[in-house]
């Protein structure tokens, strides 16, 4: 046991998977828009010209996996009873920048208001919140356990406060975040104790107003109708982006064209390299290859709920919990979208798309898995085991069918 590393190198080492397979694609994907990016104004463009970058979104991608590895390091080696403390400070603010965002924020020729531009960088608050609900839940859970299962001093308490980030965003229109935060905190709240009747309230409720925002939004309204014409021929903008990812994913068949020969990403797919990555890949490499990234993050749904079902105390199993729901489905609803089974929601793939603030998000997530794992990693192996030391999940949960 001596010399072995003390985090989840299993976990550790398919981040690192996925990080070097969204440095290799966005690479070869990304020259479209390199060339559009640095020589906007220059007609018939080749990468011999001069000021066309070819490889602009790579070094731009590389400088921003260097920001996001600083974070990560700071997230792995922060002791935890740090993010306890600064959880309902964290929380706070980023609800006053998601309220900036709102007045202040820019869009970048999308239709969420997401942005706020900080020394000539871009700032994504809503990244940020994703990880903001799931310490201030976590805290909040474990000093109000004896509360989960009341109506006015649990469910109610709860629905507050996601609605408190989640209203923001989707006054921002970012309605795919929305979506993930509430998978999250739901999730958290099931682990916390939650009755069974309150979450069947708290579904019926988000059904309501989800079906109240796609029938009063027209973008919104446009996208559910665009998914559901995706085998016809169509100009809407939602409906061919879901079209032109289905033909690149079809047309990478099962060994793919080969790295840079790839079709969709340069005149058909839209955000080849951010929101649509999956597809452009899938293209290039085929589903033999494309498979090892689905298995990458069911890889790290397995290891990130062992490590929250070995945590030393309830903070660190919300907070683990959280950050492996979050991350993971994230992963499978841009997925889902890539492959048309879903409406287009404008959310990344983590680690791997194009994208500054979820890059940096993420893997701060990550570190502090990571860093949770670091007295965990001892029982999580199977091959480290002995004697009676099973899952400890279950001494926390409190969940109730009545």
């Amino acid at each position: 046991m001596r010399g072995s590393p003390k985090f989840d190198t299993l976990i550790a080492l398919t981040v690192l998977f996925l990080l070097i397979f969204g440095l290799i694609m966005i690479t070869s994907i990304g020259v479209p828009k390199s060339i559009a990016l640095s020589a906007p104004n220059v007609e018939y463009p080749d990468c011999s010209a001069d000021g066309v970058d070819c490889y602009l979104l790579f070094k731009n991608h590389l400088l921003r996996l260097g920001v996001a590895l600083i974070a990560f390091m700071v997230a792995l080696k922060m002791p935890m009873k740090f993010w306890k403390k600064i959880s309902a400070p964290l929380f706070f603010g980023i609800i006053i920048l998601l309220l900036l965002v709102l007045v202040i924020g820019s869009s970048h020729g999308t239709i969420a208001t997401n942005w706020l531009t900080v020394f000539n960088t871009s700032l994504q608050p809503s990244e940020f919140a994703k990880l903001a609900l799931i310490f201030y839940l976590a805290k909040w859970f474990t000093v109000k356990e004896d509360s989960v299962e009341s109506f006015a001093d649990g469910f109610v308490p709860f629905c507050i406060i996601c609605g408190a980030v989640g209203l923001p965003i989707v006054l921002g229109n970012d309605f795919g975040t929305v979506v993930v935060l509430a998978i999250t905190g739901t999730v958290i709240y099931v682990l916390a104790g939650a009755r069974f009747k309150h979450l069947m309230l708290g579904v019926f409720i988000a059904m309501m107003v989800s079906i109240v925002i796609v029938t009063a939004i027209p973008h919104v309204r446009e996208r559910f109708q665009g998914f559901s014409r995706i085998n016809e021929e169509c100009l809407e903008d939602y409906c061919w982006q879901s079209q032109q990812a289905n033909i690149a994913v079809g047309s990478g068949g099962f060994f793919g064209k080969g790295l840079t020969q790839g079709v969709q990403k340069s005149y058909w797919l839209p955000q080849a390299s951010d929101d649509f990555i999956f597809a452009a890949s899938a293209e290039e490499l085929g589903f033999i290859r494309i498979i090892f990234v689905v298995l990458a993050y069911l890889v790290l749904a397995v290891r990130g709920f062992i490590v929250a079902s070995k945590a030393e105390n309830q903070f660190e199993m919300y907070v683990a919990a959280g950050i492996t729901t979050w991350i993971v489905m994230q992963a499978f609803v841009n997925i889902a979208v890539n492959i048309a089974i879903m409406p287009v929601t404008g959310i990344t793939l983590p680690f791997v798309s194009y994208g500054g603030s979820s890059l940096v998000a993420c893997l701060m997530g990550i570190g502090i898995l990571l860093n949770i794992s670091q007295n965990t990693t001892y029982y999580a192996n199977s091959f480290y085991r002995r004697g009676n030391r099973g899952p400890r999940f279950t001494q926390y949960s409190r969940y109730r069918r009545a």
